[in-house]
């Protein structure tokens, strides 16, 4: 249990940041952005996306984690030099070009006629872009949150050296914890063999992540069919 839920707590965590920043800076740069300002900005949040995760590792073992223990201190609170607060942050950064650039390439691709019409019958641009263009861009949208969503789950290198190895069951951010596919790669250093207990708890774990996909992937399938909006 204290696996499963450090997967999905730092998961959380790195989803609150980049859901809100992926999504709106998406809208920005499709809607709202000029030509120069997408030309530069884009590239710049795409960036983010071929930085190797043990660099944000690194970033957030020498820095980001040594702050919030700092700030914690200054505050009178007890803070981990190794937290799920920190590892999260640093993954929601990290997976933020996936739901940006996708939801940019989604939202481009809504037919312009559709805003021409909805400007036509006296919608604002922000109505427009709620009611026409968003229930249009719904189900690539959703594909985008579904990849960083995979994502987060599946990190191993920046929980290894953020988050720490202890498997501890708390919904304390500033505490210290660790996931199943940080859990995997400590079972399977070494030789070992493939009927060994080690070996099999590992194969457990990943089939147990494989399942968790699986039904996130309905569910999203099931959100998808019930509010998309069609057009002819």
């Amino acid at each position: 249990m204290p696996l499963f839920a450090g997967t999905a707590f730092i998961a959380l965590i790195a989803m609150c940041v980049a859901v809100p920043i992926g999504l709106f800076s998406g809208i920005y740069l499709a809607e709202y952005a000029s030509t120069k300002v997408r030309k530069y900005s884009k590239p710049i949040i795409e960036i983010l996306a071929g930085i190797p995760t043990v660099v944000y590792g690194f970033f957030a073992a020498l820095t980001v984690g040594p702050f919030f223990r700092t700030l914690g201190e200054s505050l009178g609170l007890t803070v981990s030099s190794e937290s799920a607060l920190a590892a999260g942050l640093i993954m929601g950064v990290m997976i933020i070009p996936y739901i940006s650039s996708l939801s940019d390439d989604v939202i481009n691709s809504v037919p312009q006629s559709l805003r021409e019409g909805s400007y036509a019958i006296g919608a604002t641009k922000s109505e427009t872009i709620k009611k026409v263009v968003i229930p249009a861009a719904l189900p690539g949208i959703i594909g985008s949150i579904l990849l960083a969503v995979s994502r987060a789950i599946g990190e191993t290198m920046i929980v290894v050296m953020a988050a720490g190895l202890a498997a501890n069951l708390t919904i304390n951010p500033l505490e210290s914890t660790t996931t199943i596919t940080t859990q995997i790669v400590m079972i399977l250093v070494g030789d070992q063999e493939f009927d060994s207990p080690k070996t099999q708890a590992a194969f457990a774990l990943g089939l147990t992540l494989f399942i968790a996909t699986l039904i996130l992937n309905y569910i999203a399938l099931r959100v998808v069919k019930k509010y998309r909006e069609k057009y002819d």
